[in-house]
């Protein structure tokens, strides 16, 4: 072989062992690099789907104050609390109503022949209301409940109006005078049951049993009975 054709052709040899193993370093290189993308392709819809996801979100983020106040509203509720106990009593209370009121008689101490007792007012309701002045009282006899002589007559000034809420106690005093010491033509003694009461400013009444003996007739001098204004507490007696 020609010397000359010899060297030629180790030359090309040569050329060609550089590109191939030139080739084989480019596309181990890419192939590297496309291996790192892959790897950090695969990671990145993990974390995308960690920060997007509302019930990660909802766990870690502290409750508004509107939320914060429906959870206070739910525990509250929760209690099972009887629903009146959410009413509220009105601004202003009204004058008591007899639905309202429960009455009764204490003991009392006589006089000059008139024996004076506590009528007590108790709020049997749920709020609070006011009584303010004299109460209406008068004898009732029989079973249809009919009025026996003249009403009590006020004595005093009328006092101030009075809050009773539920449970307190309010009287007006009444004077119950002797039937005996009147003259039975001028009184017509009548066996009566009790006392029909008309609390201030009402129109429905209330009966108090105390059985006894009242003047029939309303032109009798003097007075059967008499009552004070409503005051604070429940009197003597």
């Amino acid at each position: 072989m020609d010397p000359e054709k010899g060297v030629a052709m180790k030359r090309t040899i040569t050329a060609h062992v550089l590109l191939a193993t030139t080739g084989m370093a480019l596309a181990l290189a890419g192939c590297a690099q496309n291996g790192g993308d892959d790897r950090v392709q695969g990671t990145a819809p993990d974390s995308a789907a960690a920060t997007s996801d509302p019930a990660s979100a909802s766990e870690s983020a502290p409750p508004t104050s509107t939320e914060a106040n429906a959870q206070s509203r739910e525990v509250s509720t929760s209690k099972g609390e009887p629903r009146a106990a959410a009413e509220q009593p009105p601004p202003d209370p009204d004058f008591c109503t007899s639905a309202e009121l429960s009455l009764s008689l204490g003991e009392g101490g006589g006089a000059a022949g008139t024996v004076y007792r506590p009528l007590r007012f108790t709020n049997v309701g749920d709020f609070p209301c006011v009584l303010q002045g004299f109460p209406g009282v008068s004898y009732v006899a029989g079973d249809d409940g009919h009025q026996v002589g003249k009403p009590a007559e006020h004595t005093g000034g009328e006092g101030p109006a009075l809050t009773l809420y539920p449970g307190d106690v309010a009287h007006a005093d009444v004077g119950f005078t002797q039937v005996r010491n009147y003259d039975p033509q001028a009184c017509s003694p009548t066996e009566v049951r009790g006392l029909r009461v008309y609390p201030p400013q009402e129109t429905a009444s209330k009966f108090v049993e105390v059985p006894g003996t009242g003047c029939a007739r309303s032109e009798l001098h003097g007075n059967q009975l008499t009552v004070s204004t409503i005051e604070e507490g429940p009197g003597h007696g």
